[in-house]
């Protein structure tokens, strides 16, 4: 069974928790797209543990694989991988693989992404963690891949045919050129691809035999269907494709082989950066909101803009993602508002629509239209059954269930690994 597990608004949707619950029954969970620019936070017993690229499977007994749709920062990885360790996880080449044309995430990546940052007169939000530019490489053909930073000759040669290029570019951007060719820097990508080298595999290849084999793999995403760079709210999206058929595409895994998309939604909206949020709270509720949720950035610690349910949006995600069941998270933070809304649809140039418009500028211009219910006052971060939750908190979940057309499968009332329930 292949199953692909998407964030259906903007990211910071509970994809970590809800994949560290799943994956005790999945052989393989694979990360396809994204980078270090994305951050889930698994919270085990006292223990919590913000991942960036590795997968959430890893605390449990997956094997985990980064695809090569992931653009890589071998320092982090690296940070990442000593930070399991001690926490006693283990983290070696029979539990961990990265795939061999996985793109490598340079220094001059980061440096470019910065600058370019600092030129725009409207900011987009980006992680300055040399993302984009990375994709951009990518595209261009101009990649430098694990399985050459793995090999200190084939590296060496090809940043001395890709230096020149970049020098230039940082020069006309403003910065040091003289960051390409760092002595020091090289020398630490070299030995960090020297630790890396041993987790080399073919991710398409393992998936494939695994699938072969009759095992259950997972495909994990970073980021949310809204960020999708083609699909999303452009121009304030990441860099890569973020939703359910990019998972095929970037693992090399036939769609015929899919059998269960799962979104994971938020029990109302957030999101981090610039970019339309037709629902958003400011003032007072929505720090209440921003506060009781946790809303900061794992990466950035930025603040999360917060809002009321989105359905257009929701229901737009549906459509790009053909999503089977739905893992609804956060349920707990909308105790003690009263009422609790859901957007429908939306008014713009005074007509009402129940679908998000095209253009990222036009949907800025919407006004929501709102369903108000009842909200509850009881604390439900210690339930674990949905008809023990409050009659009007399982009405609020009944009430979106009927307006996705999609049937909720579980239910998330708090950080915990326990604290995420199955609605039969």
């Amino acid at each position: 069974m292949f199953t692909i597990i998407t964030g259906a608004q903007f990211g910071d949707e509970g994809k970590g928790k809800i994949v560290d619950l799943l994956a005790k029954d999945y052989d393989v969970v694979a990360r396809f797209q994204g980078g270090n620019n994305a951050g889930h936070t698994v919270k085990v017993g006292s223990e919590v543990y913000k991942l960036h690229l590795i997968p959430s499977g890893i605390l449990l007994e997956s094997r985990v694989l980064i695809g090569p749709g992931v653009v890589l920062d071998p320092e982090v990885l690296m940070e990442e991988i000593e930070m399991l360790k001690g926490h006693k996880v283990r983290v070696d080449p029979a539990k961990l693989g990265i795939d061999a044309k996985t793109s490598i995430i340079m220094p001059y990546h980061i440096e470019m992404d910065g600058l370019r940052e600092a030129a725009r007169e409207t900011k987009i939000g980006t992680t300055k963690r040399g993302i984009g530019y990375a994709y951009i490489d990518k595209v261009a053909r101009d990649e430098v891949r694990l399985a050459e930073l793995a090999d200190r000759e084939r590296f060496l040669a090809r940043l001395e045919e890709l230096a020149p290029q970049k020098e230039k570019e940082i020069a006309v951007m403003g910065g040091d050129p003289k960051l390409v060719r760092d002595p020091a820097l090289i020398e630490k990508y070299v030995e960090l691809g020297k630790q890396l080298a041993p987790f080399m595999t073919d991710v398409s290849r393992e998936i494939n035999e695994a699938l072969d084999a009759g095992k259950h793999v997972m495909a994990e995403a970073a980021q949310g269907t809204h960020l999708d760079v083609i699909h999303g709210t452009q121009k304030f999206v990441t860099s890569s494709s973020t939703i359910a058929g990019s998972a095929c595409a970037n693992l090399g895994v036939g769609p015929t082989r899919v059998g269960n998309v799962i979104a994971i939604v938020k029990a109302y909206i957030t999101r981090v950066g610039e970019g339309p949020l037709p629902t958003e709270l400011s003032g007072e509720l929505g720090e209440r909101l921003q506060k009781a949720g946790g809303e900061f950035g794992t990466t950035t610690g930025r603040g999360r803009r917060c809002g009321w349910f989105d359905l257009p949006l929701l229901k737009k995600a549906i459509a790009l993602n053909g999503y089977t069941e739905i893992a609804l998270t956060k349920l707990d933070v909308l105790t003690g508002l009263d009422p609790v809304r859901i957007c429908t649809g939306y008014r713009f140039n005074g007509e009402g629509t129940a679908y998000p418009p095209e253009l990222t500028e036009e949907l800025a211009e919407c006004e929501p239209v709102y369903e108000d219910l009842p909200g509850w006052e009881a604390d439900l971060t210690e339930v674990k059954a949905f008809e023990d939750l409050p009659e009007n908190a399982r009405n609020y979940v009944m009430r979106l269930e009927k307006l996705m057309g999609v049937p909720v499968r579980y239910i998330s009332v708090g950080p915990g690994r326990a604290q995420t329930f199955k609605k039969e």
